[in-house]
């Protein structure tokens, strides 16, 4: 198949789940089909992020997006009852650029990222399939949940015009994707709607359990990583360090926690005034960061999908610790192949644990590895992707 990805970032380098999830399927597809790669972008991209995507598409195409269009959309959309997002990640100037591209390309599929990327392809005559990735609007509406004020007003509109958004796809798209069941669940279904459920994987030759990783002199009892830009990150990094390890360090006063991600904002940064709690930024290989931590915490009380960290976590024999939110999309054992709490009393309850415990600690760790690789390989998950758009493409062939 000729197939045109169309993605609302350029998917590389990988420290959003979106470019991650985006990255393995491009690698995975290439391997038997032509990859063509159109995608827009608010910042300058790198010439070596191309150069990473490059031996896996014939042709790669990038709309740089201008702030101040992008501003102006926004409002736009607002007087005209449309997403905010959607807004910004769509000009006049991307969608020409789209339809100059697919027509130089003629694919037999296009196969675009989010509901962001909607209407740069929803007209097209082309098969499509898009991926919904997680359901947005139940991200959006947990995040309304917990804001207050003016706050609260932009998030509850933006979790309608999502959700309507959502509802629409299934009148412009051949098919639909999402990374899970529970995500599936919170799409407002039409009658007899489909979404097929296309989950992410983990690449077992990059995270697994390692001793040369190993960081004696920085060793961490507990590690939180993630985009400590993105509000539900920064909201479980807050509540890690400010509501659950103060009841850790009332049983472990010298229990260390490292907060590993990249663009951390300033009430992160400030986290790290506690001398038990280092912020780190950037890593390098965020394998480090997890083969220096006793383990892995996953607090997260707001967003959606499934949460690769966790899945890198595990895959690297990190005993995981996560509240039932994660654990819905995950789908571990409780108590078994991953320990879940909802509150900050049940989730320090199940840290000290851990750490009292280093044989349960261990044998959880094993459990956890076993699930990840028996669940979350790139290439079944990716197979599921490429039964889809093949049945669209037959669809449409035995049409003409």
């Amino acid at each position: 198949m000729k197939i045109l990805v169309v993605l609302p970032r350029f998917p590389y380098p990988l420290e959003k789940g979106d470019k991650l999830r985006a990255y393995h399927q491009i690698v995975e597809l290439a391997k038997r089909h032509e990859i063509y790669l159109f995608c827009v972008s608010h910042i300058k991209v790198a010439p070596e992020a191309i150069a990473a995507l490059q031996p896996f598409c014939k042709a790669i195409r990038v709309v740089k997006l201008n702030r101040i269009v992008c501003a102006k959309n926004i409002v736009a959309n607002w007087f005209s009852s449309k997403s905010l997002q959607m807004g910004y990640w769509n000009t006049t100037r991307s969608k020409r650029a789209y339809k100059a591209f697919e027509r130089e390309v003629k694919p037999d599929v296009v196969y675009n990222q989010m509901v962001r990327t909607m209407p740069l392809v929803a007209r097209s005559p082309r098969p499509k399939v898009m991926d919904y990735q997680d359901a947005l609007s139940m991200n959006m509406e947990r995040r309304m949940e917990r804001s207050r004020g003016f706050m609260h007003y932009i998030l509850h509109y933006e979790f309608k015009m999502l959700r309507s958004s959502e509802y629409n796809a299934f009148s412009f798209f051949d098919a639909l994707t999402i990374i899970s069941e529970v995500d599936s669940e919170a799409i407002p279904h039409k009658k007899n709607g489909e979404i097929h459920i296309i989950p992410n994987g983990v690449d077992f030759d990059y995270f697994r359990p390692d001793a040369s990783f190993q960081q004696p002199s920085h060793h961490y009892d507990i590690c939180f990583s993630g985009n400590m830009s993105y509000a539900p990150n920064v909201n479980a990094a807050r509540y890690l360090a400010e509501d659950v390890m103060p009841l850790v360090w009332n049983r472990r006063p010298d229990a260390t926690l490292l907060l590993a991600g990249v663009n951390p904002k300033p009430s992160i940064r400030r986290l790290a005034d506690d001398p038990r709690i280092t912020v780190s930024g950037w890593v390098d290989d965020i394998r480090t960061a997890y083969a220096s931590s006793r383990l892995f915490v996953a607090p997260l009380r707001i967003g959606s999908g499934l949460q690769n960290k966790l899945l890198e976590a595990m895959a690297m024999q990190l005993p995981c610790v996560t509240t039932s939110i994660c654990n819905s999309a995950l789908g571990a054992q409780d108590e078994n192949q991953v320990l879940v709490g909802d509150t900050a009393e049940a989730l320090a309850d199940a840290i000290v644990s851990l750490l009292d415990d280093p044989q349960r600690a261990e044998t959880m760790a094993k459990a956890g590895c076993s699930f990840v690789h028996e669940n979350y390989g790139w290439h079944a998950a990716v197979s599921k992707l490429e039964a889809v758009l093949q049945s669209v493409v037959d669809k449409a062939n035995v049409s003409k």
